[in-house]
């Protein structure tokens, strides 16, 4: 029997912390593992959505098979296609190291190309996890709004833990 491939699934939620790291989220960390990729966090902005995307280094071996479908699909559509754009724009990523805790600090410019402030709300998508930052997901119409209500959800509760913790500092 094939082994079902492993995806990136579920949801998760992190507020920026001390020395202004986020946390990818144990769900995450689990299916990074599982692909062998611990340790190390693909981040680019994401060409349709105004978040960023993250993957395992293990996902580049996708990346041709994806640009050869995209093709052919754009020549059976009668449609424009460039390879040379869409594979730059699929390979232009910066490595971003986390620790077993899973923290990591967002260089400024993902934050700023993001739109990342102090939150990040992290979505499985299979091949991908989208990083948006709780705002710009609000905005994001309503294909998103059920996925905006359970981040804020999860918003709310990191929010009562961190000033909880800060209370008894």
């Amino acid at each position: 029997m094939a082994q079902r491939p492993t995806g990136y699934r579920g949801q998760g939620f992190s507020l920026r912390g001390e020395k202004d790291r986020f946390v990818l989220p144990p769900l995450f960390r689990k299916v990074f593992a599982e692909l062998g990729d611990e340790g190390t966090l693909c981040v680019a902005k994401d060409p349709d959505f105004p978040c960023l995307r993250v993957f395992g280094l293990s996902r580049t071996d996708m990346f041709e098979d994806i640009l050869d479908k995209e093709e052919e699909n754009a020549v059976r559509r009668n449609l424009d296609y460039n390879r040379t754009v869409r594979s730059t724009k699929m390979w232009v990523f910066t490595e971003v190291p986390y620790d077993k805790s899973g923290r990591f600090t967002l260089p400024p410019k993902f934050c700023k190309v993001g739109g990342i402030s102090d939150n990040i709300c992290f979505l499985g998508g299979g091949n991908f996890i989208t990083l948006w930052d709780l705002d710009a997901l609000k905005g994001a119409g309503e294909d998103w709004e059920d996925q905006y209500e359970l981040c804020l959800a999860e918003a709310e509760e990191a929010r009562t833990k961190a000033a909880a913790k800060a209370a008894r500092k």
